[in-house]
């Protein structure tokens, strides 16, 4: 389902489904938002207001959680979620330039979703495999050494529709 194309029924049914997998447990609110936003890419206000109806919570309160996590979003996120991480080791490793290789690529900044809703760019302070950086990850799939030539390649793969894994060639010699 894309984000543009949700309609109240849709919203509904699918909340519904979810709320109900976690039997409305508060204690599950979190895994609830975040089966949420594995659905949507994103968490829709309608969606908030449902849950916080279906679960009999206060709306605040599910905001509260929803913008307390950064790994919650209520912006709609792109179709590949692409994250760098800026701790000290990929810093130091130049992480800064794969970043600028993504901006470019994408056209896009930090923080932000390409127009046709294919690509966000986002970092982290870390992503715990230090040894690997600079370290990304694409659709939760972790890419280490990246360097400007491999970030090229694994965008060109995406986008000529591979599936799994973006192997480069330089990660298979």
């Amino acid at each position: 389902m894309t984000t543009a194309t949700i309609n109240h029924y849709d919203i509904d049914k699918a909340i519904g489904e979810i709320v109900e997998k976690y039997e409305a447990k508060p204690t599950a609110l979190i895994m609830i938002l975040q089966d949420i936003q594995k659905h949507y890419r994103y968490l829709p206000v309608d969606a908030l207001k449902l849950v916080a109806r279906k679960m009999n919570l206060p709306l605040a309160q599910i905001y509260g959680v929803a913008t307390f996590y950064k790994s919650f979003s209520l912006k709609p996120k792109g179709k590949h979620h692409i994250c760098v991480c800026t701790g000290t080791a990929c810093h130091v490793r130049q992480a800064i330039t794969v970043i600028d290789t993504f901006e470019r690529e994408l056209k896009i900044k930090i923080g932000e979703t390409t127009a046709d809703k294919e690509f966000s760019l986002e970092t982290v302070n870390c992503l715990g495999a230090c040894a690997l950086g600079p370290l990304v990850t694409i659709d939760e799939v972790y890419y280490g050494n990246m360097t400007v030539t491999k970030t090229s390649k694994i965008l060109d793969k995406i986008r000529t529709g591979s599936d799994g894994e973006y192997e480069t060639e330089e990660e298979t010699e």
